[in-house]
């Protein structure tokens, strides 16, 4: 919201400059986001009356104007303006005067000397009309200076509102706030009330209480629709980044800013049969001011006629069917109370950006309705003339103010300040709350919000008013004093940021992704028939809860290849949302703990020293055996529908399987547009906090015996099975079982492989002999012949 400085001190004006005042403003919960200044193009420029115009005897299109500047001597000045007429008053910029982008000088314009120039508002920089002169209110005095008539300079503050604030949304909300943070006294307009000239009356009918709580109005007839909009006014509407339009317009956008009251001026001519609030039906259709047609249904509200015809979107904008015109002669004032709940949402659904939806939506003042009818119509009499018909005002069903009660210990408590009651109360009066003493309990007092507020319905609504109005900078800063016990750290588990140090020094870098992502990733590239659906989401391709770390890493590195970086390894740590665990239905949902991550691109940063290879899944592996170390990591085969057939792994630790490995499937490499493919992984994180402690071993003082073992078995055998194999069977003095070589080739059918291990013996309590090393190796030879069928190479 756009604040006019010099508006807001017609209605409360503190001794502050406007900086402290947007200060003050701020820590009071109203932050001002910017504060322009609003300042003359142009120097000496002044009223000037039009004596005479006659045609310029040398130009069609031009005349020659005698011109009262008020100095006391007769400008001749020649005009091209097609408004220019004798007896009108407009801005005279004087030989010298200086305008935006040039001076005036005194000319000769087709043989006729012009001492001066006639400005449209364009010209001088205060506006965009470009439609002639400025035509300036007659009563004025020559030679007024016209930066003064403008009010100039002025300060502009931008407000930064947040929704629970709707009753700041005039100028009378922000001067109350300011009246109740400064202490300076608050003037509110002189609101007479019309008198009545003319019995007439429109027949109105509320049929949805559900939508219209109130209903307020008048006919006023005889009214002149051409009259121009006040300069004061204009002023004040631009200022307030509304665009003058017409005078009806314009008075009633005018309330609607200066009250925060919107309203609707309807042309009586096309309502006078009558208005009736109901709720729209299915088919029909209207169309608005702004020139759209929208299809009506039952869930939007509507004003409609007596014939029955929707005229207006109740709350959101009035239709082009009853709007005033330059013609118009009569007019029906409204100003309504709308249930919040009954606008809320509608105008998006239309696509609509609408200041009187804004307002309702988030709820505006139910008992202002009569004051605002009698403000417009105050306004309209001044400046439009006519006559003011009765004041109808319907009361169906207003919102219930509850009294709150607040606790002058639970103040103490929560803003750390020992107020008092006679404080506390004093800050309610500065508020215009109502407040008393709860019979029977002391430091309790009772409030009770006012109409203009929505936002106060619990005890720590009222301690927010409280601390904000009180001063946020007179609560003194203060650590707690709050006993800390010291919580014993487990030896076998290892702290989350170990683990991202960890795998930092492997050269990966920490990302945090949204945990709600697209349908489409989950049941297409993770194969999830039944992800977690979000009722709310905050956008559609972020529907669902993610089942998997791994899509949101990837499209990090998609994200950063179309930004040409085409080395990227990163990781994250996250909760993963699953209906299951283990494929077993649990109750509510399961949130594990997971941490993923990719590495696409070479694998060692260009360099002259090192040739360019592509990262590949060994390397991606020696990074996992690197976190669990020391527990050995094993890699066994898996078909994943994220993961390349062939090219992914389960990992299995300590027997348990605890993530995946491998490399990314082709069709999502060509769906993200990466070129090649990335590696990636993702474990359980408590798998990887999870550690052995350290057991001592004593060192033996006798000498090891080393035997290699080369065994022949089928190609679909893996290493890894073997090994286990060859560790059971072997003897209490084998401390080591290492494959060291893969065989395939010459001598052996396409088939078979030859696998190389390294039998590592030694004994604590002796030298061991050839015959404790032949008869561990034929054990180990027995186990893998019974099992793989397994025969020396």
């Amino acid at each position: 919201m756009r604040v006019s400085e010099q508006w807001l001190r017609t209605f409360v004006s503190p001794e502050l400059d406007a900086v402290a005042l947007a200060h003050m403003l701020t820590m009071g919960g109203l932050e001002v986001e910017s504060i322009s200044t609003v300042q003359a193009g142009f120097s000496d420029v002044v009223v000037g009356r039009v004596l005479s115009a006659r045609p310029h005897p040398n130009a069609d299109r031009l005349r020659v104007c005698e011109v009262d500047d008020g100095s006391g001597e007769i400008l001749t000045i020649v005009c091209g303006a097609p408004n220019v007429a004798v007896g009108m008053n407009s801005a005279c910029a004087r030989v010298g005067a200086k305008l935006p982008g040039m001076g005036i000088k005194k000319v000769r314009v087709r043989g006729v000397e012009s001492h001066g120039m006639l400005c449209s508002a364009h010209e001088l920089g205060v506006s965009d009309e470009t439609d002639g002169i400025m035509v300036l209110d007659a009563a004025l005095n020559p030679g007024t200076a016209l930066d003064d008539l403008l009010g100039l300079p002025d300060t502009v503050l931008t407000l930064k509102l947040t929704p629970n604030r709707a009753d700041c949304q005039g100028m009378l909300g922000v001067a109350r706030e300011l009246s109740a943070l400064s202490g300076a006294d608050l003037s509110v307009p002189d609101i007479p009330t019309a008198t009545v000239a003319t019995p007439d009356r429109l027949p109105i009918r509320i049929e949805a209480d559900d939508l219209c709580g109130r209903f307020t109005g008048r006919i006023v007839r005889g009214v002149n629709a051409g009259a121009k909009t006040p300069q004061w006014m204009r002023n004040r509407l631009e200022r307030a980044g509304q665009r003058s339009i017409s005078a009806l317009v314009d008075i009633s956008n005018y309330v609607m800013l200066e009250l925060n009251r919107p309203n609707h001026i309807f042309d009586l001519d096309h309502v006078a049969g009558g208005l009736t609030v109901r709720w729209g039906r299915a088919a029909e259709t209207l169309t608005l001011l702004n020139g759209q047609t929208v299809l009506l249904d039952e869930r939007v509200g509507v004003i409609a006629t007596a014939e029955d015809v929707p005229v207006s979107l109740a709350g959101i904008m009035g239709g082009s069917s009853c709007a005033v015109t330059d013609r118009t002669y009569a007019v029906y004032v409204e100003a309504a109370f709308w249930w919040p709940g009954a606008i809320r949402g509608r105008a998006r659904r239309y696509g609509l950006a609408s200041e009187a939806a804004h307002r309702f939506e988030r709820g505006v003042d139910y008992a202002d309705t009569v004051c605002g009818v009698e403000r417009i119509t105050q306004l309209i009499l001044d400046i439009c003339g006519g006559e003011a018909g009765p004041l109808d005002d319907q009361v169906r069903a207003l919102p219930e103010r509850v009294p709150v009660a607040v606790r002058a210990d639970r103040v103490r408590r929560v803003l750390g300040v020992d107020l008092g009651v006679a404080a506390i109360r004093d800050v309610f009066r500065r508020l215009q709350f109502d407040c008393s003493d709860v019979a029977g309990q002391q430091g309790v007092l009772q409030v009770t919000p006012p109409s203009y507020r929505f936002d106060i319905t619990l005890e720590a609504d009222l301690i927010e008013e409280i601390g904000r109005v009180w001063g946020y900078e007179n609560i003194h800063e203060c650590l707690p004093s709050v006993p800390q016990a010291m919580l014993p750290t487990p030896e076998d588990s290892r702290p989350v940021a170990e683990l991202r140090r960890l795998i930092a020094a492997r050269d990966y870098q920490e990302v945090i992704n949204y945990a709600f992502v697209a349908l489409e990733w989950e049941q297409k590239l993770l194969q999830n028939k039944d992800p977690i659906v979000l009722e709310n989401p905050i956008a559609s391709d972020m529907s669902v809860m993610r089942s998997s770390l791994l899509p949101g890493l990837v499209a990090t590195i998609a994200a950063n290849r179309r930004r040409s970086q085409h080395r990227v390894r990163v990781f994250e740590i996250g909760r993963v949302f699953l209906r299951d665990v283990n494929g077993q239905p649990v109750a509510g949902y399961s949130q594990p703990e997971r941490l993923a991550g990719a590495a696409y691109g070479e694998r060692e940063p260009e360099q002259w020293g090192v040739e360019a290879v592509d990262v590949d899944f060994f390397d991606v592996k020696a990074d996992l055996e690197v976190m669990y170390a020391p527990r050995a990591v094993i890699c066994e085969p898996v078909v994943h529908p994220f993961l390349h057939p062939g090219r992914a792994a389960r990992v299995r630790v300590a027997g348990e399987d605890v993530g995946v490995i491998g490399e990314l499937h082709p069709y999502w490499v060509q769906l993200f547009d990466l070129g090649r493919a990335a590696i990636v992984f993702e474990l359980d994180l408590a798998s990887l906090r999870a550690r052995d402690l350290p057991h001592y071993h004593p060192v033996s003082m006798f000498q090891a015996v080393r035997r290699d073992l080369a065994l022949i078995v089928g190609d679909e055998v893996s290493a890894e099975h073997v090994r286990a194999v060859l560790l059971d069977a072997a003897p209490h003095y084998v401390k080591e079982v290492e494959l060291f070589d893969l065989y395939r080739g010459p001598g052996l059918s396409e088939k078979e492989k030859s696998l190389a291990f390294r039998i590592v013996m030694q004994d604590n309590q002796r030298t061991l002999e050839d015959g404790d090393a032949d008869q561990a190796i034929a054990a180990l030879v027995d186990a893998v012949r019974s099992q793989f069928g397994a025969r020396l190479r």
